[in-house]
């Protein structure tokens, strides 16, 4: 799915109730000896707004149907993002084709600064204060893609501590 990703941690639907979010719905021709065919591609994210979130692209002939099968497709690819007090927890980048994003802790209160694509992302991880910019192509699927890179290199100060094998005061404390 992602390449590049070594820490991202798989989890599966089972047991979480997962909102699904609407990114785009983009429609697609098809011109052929007897005219043109229509086809429509959606990429949905879903979510539990808990730490747990995943993307999926679905096509077909029929737009309800095309945004089923990007549910589905979400839901096989679901992954875990540590976060800190609802909001992330480092500054980190991500990117992905032409699309470059930019995530920023906020404190509380500051709620979603972001966009569009980034947005529906956000949300459906459980964040509620985050500073975020999108730069270069605002093409959405890139834009989820390079958003989801950049949480999933996201790691929590536990994290931190158990790779280096000290404990939790030192990693603040140098």
């Amino acid at each position: 799915m992602l390449k590049g990703i070594k820490n991202a941690i798989k989890v599966k639907p089972g047991g979480l109730e997962l909102v699904d979010r609407l990114v785009a719905v983009n429609r697609v021709t098809k011109v052929t000896k007897g005219g043109r065919t229509f086809g429509f591609s959606a990429i949905v994210v879903v979510g539990d707004e808990k730490g747990v979130a995943g993307f999926g692209l679905g096509k077909s002939k029929e737009v309800s149907e095309a945004i089923t099968k990007g549910i589905e497709d979400a839901k096989k690819n679901l992954y875990r993002i540590p976060l800190l007090k609802q909001t992330v927890p480092h500054e980190e980048t991500g990117k992905y084709g032409g699309a470059r994003v930019f995530l920023r802790p906020a404190s509380h209160g500051t709620g979603v600064i972001a966009g569009g694509a980034m947005r529906a992302v956000l949300e459906s991880v459980g964040v509620h204060d985050v500073l975020a910019k999108s730069k270069g192509s605002s093409n959405p699927h890139n834009v989820v893609k390079a958003t989801f890179q950049a949480l999933l290199k996201m790691r929590s100060a536990q994290d931190v501590a158990k790779t280096r094998r000290i404990s939790m005061d030192k990693v603040f404390n140098g």
